[in-house]
C-alpha cells in the first residue's frame, strides 16, 4: 500500500518504529515528495502530540547523505569499511551461492541470524525472516538482550507482561520510578505523573544515578546497583511488620502471603541498608510512604534486570503491590511491561512449524562473541539486521573478533555503515519504517497501530521482507509462505490470536483508524495468568525449575576485584546505537561521558572534564569525568552507546561489560561489571 509515499505534498499519519515503550502516534510533513517535518499526532489518545528529541529530528537521519543507497561487497579487510557498490542481482546471487554451498558441505546450522528490535514492526522483525530460517534450518538466536530477565521474573508473579494501564496512573496519588529513566525513555509516563501530580501525587525515583528523572522526582532516592531486590524485601518486612499489608486481598488474590511473611522478617532496615546503601531512616519513611499512600503505583525499569540476579530482582518488586493491595485502587498496581495485552498471532507470523530440523542450536545472542569464537562447529555465515552487535552486544571485543574472521561470511542489511556493517562481506541497503508497511503493538499502553508508507524507498534500499522473498526464491525455495505479501502478514497476524483484546483489531480498522485499543479488562475481573490464577508470591513453577519459591536477595557475581561497579546506562538522544552515526543527535548529546562519586574521583585527583582511562581485563574506553553527588561511591557510569570514534580514542563502551546471563531467561547482564578509572595524561 503507498497511497501516502506516493503524494508529494500533505499530512499523514504515522508512529515510531523506536523499541520505546511510548510508541508515539506521528504526524509526517512533506514538500515535493520529500518529509520536512514530523511531529506528535495530538489525537493520539496516550502520547497525545509530544515527542521526544529522536523523533523530532528524524528527518535528518531519513535524508542523512551517509545514508546507504545501493548494495555493496567488500574490497577491503574486515573492519575498514572500504566497499565498492554492486547490483542487487549479483548481492543475492552472491550471498545464496555462498549459503547453497555451505548447507551442502557443513549443513544449515553454519548460518545463523543475527536480529533485535532496531525497527519495532512486527512483519519486519518477526515475519518472513523467521519463516526463512526455519524454513532454511538455520542455527536458532534467542532473543534475550533487553528485557528477557525482567519479563520471566515478572511473570512468575504475575503470570505475563501484564500491569496497570497507563492511562489510568493520573489517578495515582504516589508514583515510584524504579530503575527507569523515564525522562529520556518512557517520556508519556512522565507527563502522566505531572498530570497525577498537579492532583497531590508525591514522585519517587529509585535508581543508580540522579539523572533526568532523579532531578524531577519530588525525592530521589540513590541504591548501590543490583541490590533492589534487598530494598523490596525490606520495604515488605516493614509492611508486614507495622500492619500496613492488605490482608482481605491476599487472603483473596494472592498465594503464598504467609509464606512472604516469614521470608521477609531477615530483611531488617539495618541489614538491607548495609546492602543498599539507602540510610536506614530512608527505608522506613518509604515503606510507610507506599503502604500509607493509595492508590500507589511502581513503573518497574530495564536497569535492575540487567545484573546478574536481575530477574529475581524484578520478581521481588511485583510482589510490593500485592502486600499492599494497590491493585484495588485505579492508577494503582506496577507496570514492567504491557506487551503481554496485545499478544498476536506469533505461530501464524513466525511459523516456527516450517522447521524440519526441530533440535537445531541455539545460540543466546548475549554470547555472541563465544559463539563466533568459540562454537563447534563453527558458524560460518551470519546474517544481521535490525541490529548493530559490535557495539550493542556485550564483550564486544570479543564480538569484533569474530567478526574479525576471514572464514566468516558476513550479511548486513542496515540503513547506515555502522560498525558491523564496516565487517560484512555483503552490505545491502534497508528501507526505514516511514518507507514500509508494518504494525506496530505497544509493550506499554493499550493501542496497536499501522504504519503505512509515507515516502518512497531511499536510493535501492529494500525492506526486510522484500529481502527475504528475493532469498527465497534465489535458494529456489517453494514453501508459499516465504512469499506472502505485507499486508497478508499482517492480516494473518490479527486473525486467531487466541486473544480476545484484540478482538476489534482488524487490519481494515487499522486502515480507517490508524490506532486501535485493544479491550483490555481489569486483572481483578479476568483473573491473573499465572497456573494458580493468582498473583505468586510463592512459585510452585520456580520450585520445580529450581529457583527459589520465594523472593530472594543474591548478591552479584564476582566480576575481578577492581574498584567500580560500571553502569553504561541510556542517554537522552540517541536509542543504543540508533542516532549515534547522525550528526544532529551527536551535537544534542555532545560528548561521552563518566559520571563518579566526588568522593571517589578525588581519591585519584580527578576532576570535571578530565579525559580518564575507564578499564577491565575485556577492554578499555577514554571518557570524559564527570564529578558530583549524583551517584554512590563504588559506581562509575557512562550514558549511550557511542559510534566509534579514532579520535576519541579506546574501546568500544561494551567492551568493558560481561556475557555472562543472567539468573532467569538468559538475560544480559551489561550492569554488573567491574573496572578501573585513572586519569589520562
Amino acid at each position: 500500500m503507498t497511497r501516502f509515499a506516493e503524494q508529494e505534498t500533505g499530512v499523514f499519519p504515522s508512529v515510531c518504529s523506536l523499541d520505546c515503550p511510548d510508541q508515539c502516534g506521528l504526524l509526517i510533513h512533506k514538500e515535493n515528495g520529500r518529509i520536512v517535518k514530523v511531529e506528535g499526532d495530538p489525537s493520539h489518545p496516550v502520547t497525545q502530540g509530544k515527542i521526544c528529541n529522536k523523533v523530532r529530528n528524524v528527518a535528518e537521519r531519513l535524508y542523512d547523505p551517509k545514508r546507504l543507497q545501493y548494495p555493496m561487497k567488500r574490497v577491503g579487510k574486515k573492519g575498514e569499511g572500504l566497499f565498492e557498490r554492486i547490483t542487487w542481482e549479483e548481492a543475492i546471487e552472491t550471498i545464496t551461492s555462498k549459503w547453497k554451498t555451505l548447507i551442502a558441505e557443513e549443513g544449515p546450522e553454519s548460518i545463523m541470524p543475527y536480529s533485535f528490535y532496531g525497527n519495532m514492526g512486527m512483519i519486519g522483525t518477526e515475519g518472513l525472516d523467521r519463516r526463512f530460517f526455519h524454513y532454511l534450518g538455520s542455527t536458532q538466536l534467542e532473543y534475550t538482550i533487553c528485557s528477557a530477565a525482567g519479563s520471566q521474573g515478572y511473570g512468575y508473579t504475575m503470570g505475563a507482561s501484564v500491569g496497570t494501564d497507563p492511562e489510568e496512573t493520573v489517578n495515582a496519588k504516589l508514583i515510584v520510578m524504579w530503575g527507569i529513566n523515564a525522562a529520556s525513555t518512557n517520556m508519556h509516563q512522565v507527563m502522566l505523573a505531572e498530570k497525577a501530580r498537579k492532583n497531590g501525587a508525591q514522585v519517587v525515583v529509585i535508581d543508580v544515578h540522579k539523572n533526568q528523572t532523579g532531578r524531577w522526582a519530588d525525592w530521589f532516592i540513590p541504591i548501590l546497583p543490583g541490590t533492589d531486590a534487598a530494598l523490596a524485601l525490606g520495604l515488605m518486612h516493614i509492611l508486614f511488620a507495622e500492619g500496613m499489608a492488605d490482608e482481605a486481598f491476599l487472603a483473596q488474590y494472592t498465594v503464598g502471603a504467609e509464606e512472604l511473611r516469614d521470608q521477609v522478617k531477615p530483611y531488617t532496615p539495618e541489614l538491607v541498608s548495609s546492602i543498599t546503601g539507602v540510610p536506614v531512616a530512608d527505608i522506613y519513611k518509604l515503606a510507610r510512604l507506599y503502604g500509607g499512600t493509595h492508590p500507589s503505583f511502581i513503573r518497574i525499569g530495564n536497569g535492575p534486570q540487567h545484573h546478574d540476579n536481575g530477574g529475581m530482582c524484578i520478581r521481588t518488586i511485583a510482589c510490593l503491590p500485592a502486600v499492599t493491595g494497590a491493585w484495588r485502587h485505579q492508577g494503582g498496581g506496577a507496570i514492567k511491561g504491557n506487551g503481554g495485552y496485545l499478544e498476536h498471532n506469533v505461530r501464524a507470523l513466525q511459523r516456527p512449524d516450517l522447521r524440519k530440523n526441530k533440535s537445531a542450536r541455539r545460540v543466546n545472542m548475549n554470547l555472541l562473541g563465544q559463539a563466533l569464537t568459540e562454537l563447534d562447529p563453527p558458524v560460518r555465515s551470519m546474517y544481521v539486521y535490525n541490529s548493530n552487535p559490535a557495539v550493542v552486544a556485550p564483550d564486544a571485543n570479543k564480538v569484533r573478533q569474530g567478526l574479525e574472521r576471514e572464514d566468516l561470511f558476513t550479511v548486513v542489511h542496515e540503513l547506515f555503515l555502522t560498525e558491523t556493517a564496516k565487517y560484512a562481506d555483503i552490505v545491502l541497503p534497508a528501507t526505514s519504517s516511514y518507507e514500509n508497511l508494518d504494525f506496530y503493538a505497544s509493550y506499554w499502553h493499550h493501542y496497536v497501530q499501522i504504519q503505512e508508507p509515507v515516502m518512497r524507498p531511499y536510493g535501492e534500499s529494500k525492506s526486510n521482507t522484500d529481502v527475504f522473498r528475493l532469498l527465497a526464491g534465489a535458494m529456489g525455495f517453494d514453501e508459499p509462505a516465504l512469499y506472502d505479501s505485507d499486508e497478508a502478514l499482517i492480516r494473518q497476524s490479527l486473525t486467531d490470536s487466541g486473544n480476545p483484546v484484540l478482538e476489534g483489531v482488524t487490519y481494515e480498522a487499522l486502515v480507517e483508524h490508524q490506532y486501535v485499543r485493544g479491550e483490555v479488562r481489569s486483572l481483578l475481573e479476568t483473573g491473573f495468568p499465572t497456573p494458580s490464577g493468582k498473583i505468586e508470591l510463592y512459585s510452585e513453577t520456580m520450585a520445580r525449575r529450581g529457583y527459589p519459591a520465594l523472593p530472594t536477595y543474591t548478591p552479584l557475581v564476582e566480576d575481578g576485584d577492581l574498584p567500580f561497579l560500571y553502569i553504561p546506562a541510556p542517554n537522552h538522544n540517541f536509542l543504543n546505537s540508533t542516532f549515534s552515526h547522525n550528526e544532529k543527535h551527536v551535537r544534542l548529546e555532545k560528548t561521552p561521558k563518566l559520571h563518579m562519586n566526588e568522593v571517589d574521583a578525588a581519591a585519584r585527583g580527578i576532576a570535571t572534564g578530565d579525559r580518564i582511562r575507564v578499564w577491565n581485563g575485556r577492554g578499555s574506553c577514554v571518557l570524559t569525568a564527570s564529578v558530583g553527588a549524583d551517584l554512590l561511591p563504588g559506581v562509575v557510569l557512562s550514558q549511550g552507546l557511542w559510534a566509534d570514534d579514532p579520535e576519541r580514542g579506546g574501546d568500544t563502551l561494551n567492551a568493558l561489560t560481561p556475557a555472562r546471563v543472567a539468573d532467569m531467561g538468559g538475560g544480559a547482564t551489561f550492569f554488573s561489571g567491574r573496572v578501573d578509572v585513572e586519569k589520562v595524561g
